[in-house]
């Protein structure tokens, strides 16, 4: 079957869409390796900066030479063919970016495109809304009489995909934030009674803040330390972690960490952008403040700057003489995927191509219901803003270890309390 080139589709297409996050540029190279070698006949175009790229009728032809050097991109972060935030049903924005024209239907421009182009098989690595968006797209087309299947791939950082078990990308994305903050937790020294909080990406699931601080803390635990000098476990720990799963009693928590300010001059907090965002979406909701959200409905979290608003709330209550907050996001979800994750990739990839010559569609990944075995996933399954399981041993173990708590619950509205 490897060689039955009777069987392969002719041409695909690939894009990638959405946020960044360290598999884009590892999927496409593996993608496009592996049709390179099983199916070398398949013809493969890459569509410019993800729907925008589609609508436009932009896009890049894979010649010989770039699949001969196509493995080059596992060693590279971004997307080399580029991403855009595009929801092919908000009319409204895609005529405002001239994406299409007045009167036009953006989803029946990308079905003309893909009729075009003779695409039989869409590759998209994206989220659940990139990956479900083309799923539509390729039933719009149904009805239209033009068959063509859709292979997504579960890019996103914050692992949040119902039900994939590990999405791409986010092993190295907890990877480089726990890097990050090896360096700008030394800032701690820079002034007498600092609160350092790290804003690590994760807009309603706090895996990725879970993670970035199990990897920061398993890296601490191998450093030469000098503790007679003050270069302490206390001083160089994270003492507390935040997510939107998890309420946070401030009183108690700002008595916690007192303690620990007094005791070693510094406080070290990790916590996920999306923490206490409806509280704070709705406190400036109620003073008349307009909130920014994108093309997807979905808050600006760059406007909101939750780890400033918490930061200032917060460090009156533990008396910091100084506080920094730094965010590593973009440091994060811009690395090349590390090689847990390209083994994940390449598996991943391996199967694409295969559901590809077998004409199936869905989203390739480790199924939860399933004992997490690696299938394609029907779309109707697929769906985002899955929680972080705080109930997670490992998570258990390491807010207990940190003395932040040992029975956590499931936050029900909110995230963050804070006092009117």
């Amino acid at each position: 079957m490897a060689n039955d080139s009777d069987s392969a589709p002719k041409k695909v297409g690939l894009l990638t869409a959405g946020g960044l996050a360290p598999c884009l540029s590892s999927a496409v190279g593996a993608l496009i390796t592996e049709y390179s070698i099983k199916y070398p006949s398949t013809e493969i175009i890459c569509y410019r900066n993800g729907y925008k790229g589609l609508l436009l009728g932009d896009f890049i032809t894979v010649t010989p030479g770039i699949r001969a050097t196509a493995s080059a991109l596992h060693k590279h972060g971004g997307s080399p063919i580029g991403n855009s935030r595009v929801k092919l049903t908000n009319v409204k924005d895609c005529l405002k970016r001239g994406l299409v024209k007045d009167g036009e239907d953006p989803q029946q421009v990308a079905a003309n495109q893909l009729i075009k182009d003779e695409v039989e098989v869409l590759h998209t690595i994206g989220g659940d809304d990139t990956n479900t968006a083309a799923a539509d797209l390729a039933a719009f087309l149904e009805k239209q009489g033009y068959s063509m299947k859709v292979i997504g791939m579960p890019k996103t950082v914050d692992n949040d995909v119902y039900p994939i078990k590990q999405s791409l990308g986010a092993w190295t994305a907890a990877e480089h934030g726990a890097r990050y903050f090896e360096n700008v937790v030394a800032e701690h020294s820079a002034n007498p009674r600092m609160m350092i909080v790290h804003e690590v990406m994760g807009r309603d699931c706090g895996w990725l803040t879970a993670a970035t601080t199990q990897a920061y803390r398993a890296r601490l635990a191998q450093r030469e330390l000098l503790p007679a000098l003050g270069v302490s476990k206390e001083r160089l720990d994270v003492h507390a972690v935040y997510l939107p799963e998890i309420p946070v009693d401030l009183d108690s928590e700002a008595a916690r960490l007192k303690k620990i300010l007094d005791e070693h001059d510094n406080v070290n907090i990790f916590i996920s952008e999306g923490a206490g965002v409806k509280d704070i979406v709705a406190k400036m909701e109620a003073e008349g403040k307009a909130v920014e959200r994108d093309a997807f409905g979905h808050v600006k979290l760059d406007a909101i700057n939750p780890g400033k608003y918490f930061a200032d709330t917060f460090s009156n209550l533990i008396g910091a003489e100084k506080v920094l907050v730094q965010k590593s996001g973009y440091y994060a979800r811009a690395a090349a995927a590390n090689p847990e994750d390209i083994a994940l990739i390449k598996r991943s990839a391996e199967l694409a191509v295969a559901c590809a010559v077998n004409r199936d569609s869905g989203v390739i990944g480790m199924d939860e219901d399933q004992e997490d075995v690696l299938r394609c996933i029907e779309f109707p399954r697929i769906k985002g803003h899955k929680p972080f399981d705080i109930s997670m041993p490992w998570f258990q173990h390491l807010l207990a270890d940190i003395g932040q708590s040992d029975k956590p619950s499931l936050a029900s509205q909110t995230s963050f309390h804070f006092k009117a």
